[in-house]
Protein backbone atom coordinates (compact mmCIF):
# COMPACT_ATOMS: atom_id res chain seq x y z
CA UNK A 1 0.00 0.00 0.00
CA UNK A 2 1.10 3.63 -0.50
CA UNK A 3 1.70 5.92 2.29
CA UNK A 4 0.23 8.92 2.41
CA UNK A 5 2.69 11.71 4.24
CA UNK A 6 0.83 14.92 4.54
CA UNK A 7 3.39 18.10 4.48
CA UNK A 8 2.11 20.69 6.95
CA UNK A 9 4.13 23.41 5.57
CA UNK A 10 1.24 25.59 4.81
CA UNK A 11 -0.57 24.79 8.57
CA UNK A 12 2.88 26.68 9.73
CA UNK A 13 2.51 29.15 6.87
CA UNK A 14 -1.40 30.29 7.99
CA UNK A 15 -0.03 30.16 11.72
CA UNK A 16 3.25 32.62 10.91
CA UNK A 17 0.77 34.77 8.96
CA UNK A 18 -0.83 36.48 12.09
CA UNK A 19 1.68 35.39 14.79
CA UNK A 20 0.56 33.56 17.98
CA UNK A 21 -0.23 29.42 17.68
CA UNK A 22 -3.44 29.35 15.95
CA UNK A 23 -3.57 27.01 14.00
CA UNK A 24 -1.65 25.24 15.97
CA UNK A 25 1.28 23.12 14.39
CA UNK A 26 1.35 20.44 16.11
CA UNK A 27 -1.76 19.81 17.25
CA UNK A 28 -2.74 19.65 13.29
CA UNK A 29 0.02 16.90 12.56
CA UNK A 30 -1.44 14.74 15.77
CA UNK A 31 -4.80 14.98 14.20
CA UNK A 32 -3.34 13.91 10.36
CA UNK A 33 -2.10 10.81 11.72
CA UNK A 34 -5.15 10.39 13.89
CA UNK A 35 -7.51 11.04 10.68
CA UNK A 36 -5.39 8.19 8.54
CA UNK A 37 -2.57 9.89 7.67
CA UNK A 38 0.78 6.91 7.69
CA UNK A 39 3.44 10.03 7.76
CA UNK A 40 4.08 14.00 8.55
CA UNK A 41 6.45 15.86 6.50
CA UNK A 42 8.10 19.38 7.09
CA UNK A 43 10.49 21.29 5.07
CA UNK A 44 12.03 23.76 7.45
CA UNK A 45 13.56 26.14 5.27
CA UNK A 46 16.24 28.61 6.01
CA UNK A 47 14.42 31.42 6.48
CA UNK A 48 11.39 29.50 8.63
CA UNK A 49 8.78 31.30 6.42
CA UNK A 50 7.07 28.41 7.66
CA UNK A 51 8.36 25.21 9.87
CA UNK A 52 10.65 25.74 12.17
CA UNK A 53 13.72 24.79 14.21
CA UNK A 54 10.85 24.77 17.44
CA UNK A 55 8.37 22.90 15.22
CA UNK A 56 10.54 19.96 14.28
CA UNK A 57 12.06 19.52 17.47
CA UNK A 58 8.40 19.18 19.32
CA UNK A 59 7.20 17.19 16.48
CA UNK A 60 9.90 14.82 16.62
CA UNK A 61 8.93 13.90 20.43
CA UNK A 62 4.97 13.36 19.38
CA UNK A 63 4.75 11.92 15.81
CA UNK A 64 4.38 8.11 16.18
CA UNK A 65 3.91 7.76 12.33
CA UNK A 66 6.66 8.36 9.95
CA UNK A 67 8.50 11.71 10.13
CA UNK A 68 10.16 12.92 7.18
CA UNK A 69 12.30 15.76 6.65
CA UNK A 70 12.97 17.43 3.75
CA UNK A 71 15.36 20.20 2.70
CA UNK A 72 18.98 20.77 1.16
CA UNK A 73 21.55 19.40 3.41
CA UNK A 74 23.63 22.20 4.49
CA UNK A 75 25.73 22.46 8.42
CA UNK A 76 21.89 23.94 9.69
CA UNK A 77 20.23 20.98 7.58
CA UNK A 78 21.94 18.16 9.28
CA UNK A 79 21.84 19.78 12.55
CA UNK A 80 18.60 19.08 12.45
CA UNK A 81 18.57 15.36 11.37
CA UNK A 82 21.50 14.63 14.49
CA UNK A 83 19.27 16.18 16.65
CA UNK A 84 15.55 14.74 15.56
CA UNK A 85 16.57 11.45 13.59
CA UNK A 86 13.66 11.47 11.54
CA UNK A 87 12.60 7.76 9.76
CA UNK A 88 13.82 9.45 6.61
CA UNK A 89 15.38 12.72 5.24
CA UNK A 90 14.25 13.70 1.77
CA UNK A 91 17.31 16.00 0.31
CA UNK A 92 16.22 18.43 -2.13
CA UNK A 93 18.64 20.84 -4.13
CA UNK A 94 16.76 23.93 -3.27
CA UNK A 95 18.25 27.29 -3.33
CA UNK A 96 18.35 29.40 0.00
CA UNK A 97 15.30 32.01 -2.07
CA UNK A 98 13.17 29.38 -4.04
CA UNK A 99 9.55 29.31 -3.02
CA UNK A 100 9.02 26.00 -3.61
CA UNK A 101 10.91 22.91 -4.31
CA UNK A 102 10.72 22.49 -8.52
CA UNK A 103 13.75 21.00 -9.99
CA UNK A 104 15.21 17.31 -9.36
CA UNK A 105 18.99 16.32 -7.99
CA UNK A 106 21.53 16.13 -10.80
CA UNK A 107 22.47 12.98 -9.49
CA UNK A 108 25.64 12.56 -11.77
CA UNK A 109 26.93 15.77 -11.47
CA UNK A 110 26.78 16.18 -8.12
CA UNK A 111 27.45 12.56 -7.12
CA UNK A 112 30.84 13.17 -5.06
CA UNK A 113 28.76 15.67 -2.45
CA UNK A 114 25.69 13.35 -2.39
CA UNK A 115 27.86 10.54 -1.81
CA UNK A 116 29.33 11.88 1.48
CA UNK A 117 26.26 13.42 2.47
CA UNK A 118 24.21 10.09 2.20
CA UNK A 119 26.69 7.94 4.23
CA UNK A 120 26.81 10.12 6.95
CA UNK A 121 22.93 9.92 6.95
CA UNK A 122 22.77 6.55 6.64
CA UNK A 123 25.08 6.26 9.85
CA UNK A 124 22.41 8.16 11.80
CA UNK A 125 20.33 5.52 11.07
CA UNK A 126 17.78 7.45 8.88
CA UNK A 127 16.00 6.45 5.63
CA UNK A 128 17.50 8.67 2.47
CA UNK A 129 15.64 9.77 -0.31
CA UNK A 130 16.54 11.73 -3.66
CA UNK A 131 13.90 14.20 -4.80
CA UNK A 132 14.85 13.74 -8.63
CA UNK A 133 13.11 14.47 -12.37
CA UNK A 134 11.66 11.41 -13.73
CA UNK A 135 14.76 10.34 -15.86
CA UNK A 136 16.16 7.05 -15.68
CA UNK A 137 20.02 8.63 -15.82
CA UNK A 138 19.16 10.40 -12.39
CA UNK A 139 17.61 6.64 -10.70
CA UNK A 140 20.64 5.07 -11.38
CA UNK A 141 23.06 7.98 -10.33
CA UNK A 142 20.98 7.91 -7.12
CA UNK A 143 21.41 4.25 -6.44
CA UNK A 144 25.46 4.70 -7.41
CA UNK A 145 25.84 7.54 -4.19
CA UNK A 146 24.13 5.45 -1.73
CA UNK A 147 20.29 6.52 -1.74
CA UNK A 148 17.59 4.03 -0.71
CA UNK A 149 14.59 5.62 -2.25
CA UNK A 150 13.64 8.33 -4.76
CA UNK A 151 11.23 10.94 -4.93
CA UNK A 152 9.66 11.62 -8.42
CA UNK A 153 9.11 15.75 -8.64
CA UNK A 154 6.09 15.12 -10.31
CA UNK A 155 4.97 19.12 -10.75
CA UNK A 156 5.55 18.70 -14.85
CA UNK A 157 3.13 15.59 -14.64
CA UNK A 158 0.33 17.42 -12.63
CA UNK A 159 0.94 20.32 -15.23
CA UNK A 160 0.83 17.97 -18.55
CA UNK A 161 -2.14 15.13 -16.88
CA UNK A 162 -4.80 17.81 -17.96
CA UNK A 163 -3.55 17.46 -21.40
CA UNK A 164 -2.56 14.15 -22.13
CA UNK A 165 -2.41 11.45 -19.07
CA UNK A 166 -0.97 8.67 -20.74
CA UNK A 167 2.10 10.79 -22.06
CA UNK A 168 2.23 12.81 -18.65
CA UNK A 169 3.13 9.70 -16.42
CA UNK A 170 5.57 7.80 -19.24
CA UNK A 171 8.48 8.91 -18.14
CA UNK A 172 7.54 8.50 -14.41
CA UNK A 173 6.78 4.85 -15.06
CA UNK A 174 9.75 4.04 -16.87
CA UNK A 175 12.09 6.08 -13.91
CA UNK A 176 9.98 4.03 -11.55
CA UNK A 177 10.77 0.73 -13.27
CA UNK A 178 15.05 1.28 -13.63
CA UNK A 179 14.99 2.59 -9.58
CA UNK A 180 13.02 -0.60 -8.82
CA UNK A 181 15.77 -3.36 -10.82
CA UNK A 182 18.47 -0.94 -8.89
CA UNK A 183 16.98 -1.47 -5.62
CA UNK A 184 15.12 1.73 -4.55
CA UNK A 185 11.87 2.74 -3.04
CA UNK A 186 10.25 4.86 -4.73
CA UNK A 187 8.43 8.16 -3.52
CA UNK A 188 6.55 11.05 -5.18
CA UNK A 189 5.50 14.31 -4.58
CA UNK A 190 4.40 17.54 -5.90
CA UNK A 191 1.39 19.37 -7.25
CA UNK A 192 -0.30 15.95 -6.63
CA UNK A 193 -3.87 16.10 -5.90
CA UNK A 194 -7.44 14.22 -6.05
CA UNK A 195 -7.81 14.93 -10.08
CA UNK A 196 -4.37 13.73 -10.79
CA UNK A 197 -3.08 10.93 -7.58
CA UNK A 198 -5.13 8.09 -8.72
CA UNK A 199 -3.92 7.43 -12.14
CA UNK A 200 0.00 7.67 -10.92
CA UNK A 201 -0.88 5.35 -8.49
CA UNK A 202 -2.72 2.71 -10.68
CA UNK A 203 0.27 3.90 -13.43
CA UNK A 204 3.31 2.99 -10.53
CA UNK A 205 1.98 0.33 -8.49
CA UNK A 206 4.85 -0.37 -6.20
CA UNK A 207 4.78 3.52 -5.03
CA UNK A 208 5.89 3.45 -1.22
CA UNK A 209 5.04 6.96 -0.41
CA UNK A 210 2.99 10.56 -1.51
CA UNK A 211 4.11 13.74 0.06
CA UNK A 212 1.16 16.18 -0.54
CA UNK A 213 0.53 19.39 1.64
CA UNK A 214 -0.74 22.46 -0.89
CA UNK A 215 -3.27 20.81 -2.26
CA UNK A 216 -4.20 18.77 0.33
CA UNK A 217 -4.47 21.66 2.75
CA UNK A 218 -6.16 23.52 0.51
CA UNK A 219 -8.96 21.36 -0.04
CA UNK A 220 -9.11 20.71 3.72
CA UNK A 221 -10.60 24.39 3.45
CA UNK A 222 -13.72 23.48 1.91
CA UNK A 223 -13.98 19.68 2.95
CA UNK A 224 -12.68 19.34 6.00
CA UNK A 225 -9.11 18.00 7.28
CA UNK A 226 -10.54 14.43 7.80
CA UNK A 227 -12.25 14.10 5.25
CA UNK A 228 -9.81 15.15 2.87
CA UNK A 229 -6.97 12.75 4.36
CA UNK A 230 -9.59 9.79 3.59
CA UNK A 231 -10.21 11.34 0.25
CA UNK A 232 -6.24 11.00 -0.72
CA UNK A 233 -6.05 8.07 0.93
CA UNK A 234 -8.88 6.55 -1.02
CA UNK A 235 -7.45 7.53 -4.57
CA UNK A 236 -4.40 5.86 -2.73
CA UNK A 237 -6.33 2.26 -2.07
CA UNK A 238 -8.06 2.65 -5.68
Amino acid sequence: MTRLSVNINKIATLRNARGGNNPDVIKAALDCERFGAQGITVHPRPDERHITGSDVRKLAAVVTTEFNIEGYPDDRFMSILKEVHPAQATLVPDAPDVITSNQGWDTEGRSQFLKEVIKEIKGLGIRVSLFVDPLPAMAEGAAKVGADRIELYTGPYAHDYVVNPAKAVAPYVETARVASSLGLGINAGHDLDLNNLGFLKKSIPNLDEVSIGHALISDALYLGLENTIQLYLRQLKN
